[in-house]
């Protein structure tokens, strides 16, 4: 681990997860019995959040909470995990956001959300934390608050030379504006959302690679593609590798995206290569995948090395469909 942290912004949403276990996850209409209601702070931005510090970043969250005990609960969950909670601001007109879950017995998850404060995050609540976002070695982003407030925050960064990543989830219909493409350097989408992004349909790894090319050309200098147990692809202009998967036995694979989005910000600000980074962002969130809840699965640094360390899964290659 490098002597000093790096310095990453989180600009994004903050919810209390309230999840519900059941065999599977219904259809339409309708009704399964499950197990105990869990609630457990969550949220896009503030599980990567989390994630980044207990990961080994300084971590600055940029949000709204509600002012009710959700948000005195979530806000002083960040300050135990040493996150600086200056820019997350109290919103006496709305409540915090909320998301409701389904996770089946394989690990698999559904997902609902009631934005709350999410919603009234604005571009003058980035304007007051500028500062720390031009001071910042990489911003990380999200699309669970307003798209215009996430284009401010990445306007600001790339003007200052700070290194923007983007997590487009979820994915707002019509795409994402040209305008926001192109001040973003990394973009991180899983495979369903890189099919949306590009109009196509998820398929195997040469059609990911595909997509990756294709959102390459709007703007960004890297995009890495989650693909589940698949492991994950890696582009930039000079060709794609493939990350491979690191076998679990899954529980609850609700936060693990926001695990290996938060690792690949560590990673990358810390100067590791693309695909090194990706490579140790897979593992996190294979180790998030093996625990129940959102924030509770984030894994330590220290868990994570040892993670990476007892793995004997192999390195990268080559993707498909070069």
């Amino acid at each position: 681990m490098p002597a000093k942290p790096p310095r990453i912004v989180v600009v994004g949403s903050a919810n209390t997860d309230l999840v519900v276990r059941c065999p599977r996850i219904p259809p339409p209409g309708e009704t399964v019995l499950g197990g105990d209601l869990l609630q457990a702070p969550g949220g896009k931005g503030a599980n990567q959040a989390v994630a980044a510090a207990r990961l080994g970043a300084a971590v600055t969250f940029v949000a709204r909470l509600g002012a009710d005990a959700f948000g005195a609960a979530a806000r002083a969950g960040y300050e135990r995990d040493g996150i600086d909670t200056a820019h997350c601001r109290t919103d006496p007109a709305a409540p915090s956001g909320v998301a409701l879950i389904l996770v089946d017995d394989a690990g698999e998850n559904a997902i609902a959300v009631a934005p709350g404060a999410n919603a009234r995050l604005s571009p003058a609540d980035i304007d007051a934390a500028a500062t720390a976002i031009r001071a910042a070695d990489l911003l990380v982003l999200q699309l669970e608050v307003p798209l215009a407030t996430v284009a401010h925050a990445a306007r600001i960064a790339r003007n200052a030379g700070v290194t923007v990543l983007l997590d487009p989830a979820p994915v707002p219909d019509g795409g994402l504006p040209d305008e926001v493409m192109a001040v973003v350097d990394v973009l991180k989408p899983n495979e369903a959302e890189a099919a949306r992004l590009t109009g196509t349909a998820p398929g195997d790894e040469a059609v990911a690679a595909a997509a990756a090319r294709a959102l390459l050309a709007r703007g960004p200098h890297l995009v890495v593609v989650t693909r589940g147990a698949a492991g994950a692809l890696v582009a930039d202009r000079d060709g794609a590798v493939a990350v491979p998967p690191f076998p679990v036995a899954a529980v609850d694979t609700t936060a693990a995206g926001d695990a290996f989005t938060a690792a690949l910000a560590v990673g990358l600000a810390e100067r590791q290569t693309p695909g090194e980074a990706a490579r140790r962002a897979a593992a996190a969130g294979a180790l998030a995948a093996t625990r129940a809840g959102a924030q509770p699965s984030l894994p330590s640094r220290a868990e994570w090395e040892a993670f990476l360390a007892a793995s004997a899964v192999s390195g990268l290659r080559p993707a498909a469909g070069r």
